[in-house]
């Protein structure tokens, strides 16, 4: 079952045209790779329903969601600035993805609770944004994710501040959660070897198109001279 699905997609603004038709299988996880500014950010940003398209539809779990608002979609978002409030604890940060309000029942708050476990930082929890460490804070933006539960996470270079160590450990942390919860991973990244490292497939974004996705294999394998120039094997 194709979890997302973009038909003959054209996005249109300020000059910049990117065109999009593809889609992607229930529970892969996809790395979105390509040249900076070629428009991967835009990519996931219409997918999420914060860029509308100038033509083309949008299916996201076999439903229409090519008019639909961003809170409307089946659709968790982590961008590299993780999204957390400084004067709210890591346990209230979590908790806004169930209700803004912070108005819990007991068990909503056992979520929470699972949720902040799951992801290694249960013992922060009364800790604000401010006293953690920047992969402590991403755990935080994971959490929320969890609690949401949605079946697609689109992540935007969401550890790209992070060092190489720590940044492997985030990586490795979330296809755990992919493969545990079956969700439908697209992230952006401007490193190749994270592709390989928790990717399925590779979707190419260049030269004012998003290309099919294809196996990581066939990805590093393939010719092409756009893909070799992006590599710096040209």
């Amino acid at each position: 079952m194709d979890m997302i699905k973009v038909a003959d997609g054209l996005y249109d603004r300020d000059g910049f045209r990117l065109t999009m038709d593809f889609s992607v299988a229930r529970g892969r996880f996809v790395a979105v790779l390509g040249p900076s500014g070629a428009g991967k950010s835009t990519l996931l940003n219409v997918i999420a329903g914060f860029e509308p398209l100038a033509r083309g539809a949008i299916t996201l779990a076999n439903e229409d969601h090519s008019l639909t608002t961003p809170s409307q979609r089946p659709v968790s978002f982590v961008f590299q600035d993780n999204n957390s409030f400084a004067h709210l604890t890591a346990r209230e940060n979590v908790a806004l993805g169930i209700k803004p309000s912070l108005k819990l029942s007991p068990a909503q708050w056992q979520t929470v609770e699972d949720a902040l476990s799951q992801v290694g930082i249960l013992q922060l929890a009364a800790r604000k944004p401010g006293e953690m460490s920047g992969g402590e804070r991403q755990r935080i933006a994971l959490a929320r994710v969890l609690v949401r539960q949605k079946p697609i996470l689109l992540l935007d270079e969401a550890f790209a501040a992070l060092g190489p160590a720590l940044r492997d450990d985030m990586l490795d942390l979330v296809k755990t959660l992919q493969r545990e919860r079956s969700l439908t991973v697209l992230m952006v990244t401007h490193q190749p070897d994270d592709a390989k490292r928790v990717g399925d497939e590779v979707m190419f974004v260049s030269t004012g198109k998003v290309h099919t996705p294809v196996s990581v294999s066939e990805f590093f394998a393939q010719k092409d001279e756009h893909v070799a120039a992006y590599l710096g094997d040209g």
